[in-house]
């Protein structure tokens, strides 16, 4: 980390000169433009003062968090696809699989198919988007055309296939992430 970089952009976002900041601290300026420029380092006494002038403290200063991206664009996306099986897969949310849930936009050619998906301890949801498509929950089948949507408890072998005659397209989602 630059702590010098990171103080003088807090400095800038709290629209102080270094002179200002320098006065409020009783430090020099000089003091200050060496710190921003990482020529010299603070005590940390002082780099604590320094940080409350500034409106924040050690701990907010030293955590490096990354805003949270809410927003994904088809630049985001991961594709997979499986030309045997008649299938491709956007990830739709890039490494959703540290999430709670993963979604997944499947599209499917006319007799393509998802893959097998084992029991497993939790839930997945489904929204037909384009076409129609068959979900196989063990010995039983549920047709889901365009605009309706599956929901259930993952505890037993399933997957899709589209037995029509035009593409078909799933948003997926399971929990936890499962693909």
């Amino acid at each position: 980390m630059e702590i010098g970089k990171k103080l003088k952009e807090l400095r800038i976002k709290m629209n102080l000169t270094q002179e200002e900041l320098a006065s409020r601290c009783e430090l020099s300026k000089g003091f200050i433009s060496q710190v921003e420029r990482d020529i010299t380092s603070p005590s940390i006494a002082t780099l604590v003062d320094i940080l409350e002038s500034l409106g924040t403290n050690i701990n907010d200063f030293f955590t490096d968090s990354a805003p949270e991206k809410i927003v994904f664009t088809k630049d985001d996306m991961f594709e997979s696809e499986d030309a045997e099986q008649g299938r491709r897969i956007d990830w739709v949310v890039p490494n959703a699989q540290k999430n709670m849930m993963e979604p997944i936009l499947i599209t499917l050619k006319p007799g393509g198919r998802s893959f097998r998906v084992s029991p497993y301890d939790g839930e997945a949801f489904g929204y037909c988007v384009r076409g129609a498509v068959i979900l196989h929950m063990e010995n039983k089948k549920h047709k889901i055309k365009k605009g309706e949507s599956f929901y259930y408890k993952s505890n037993a072998e399933h997957f899709i296939e589209n037995a029509g005659g035009r593409e078909a397209a799933v948003l997926w989602v399971s929990t936890p992430p499962n693909f």
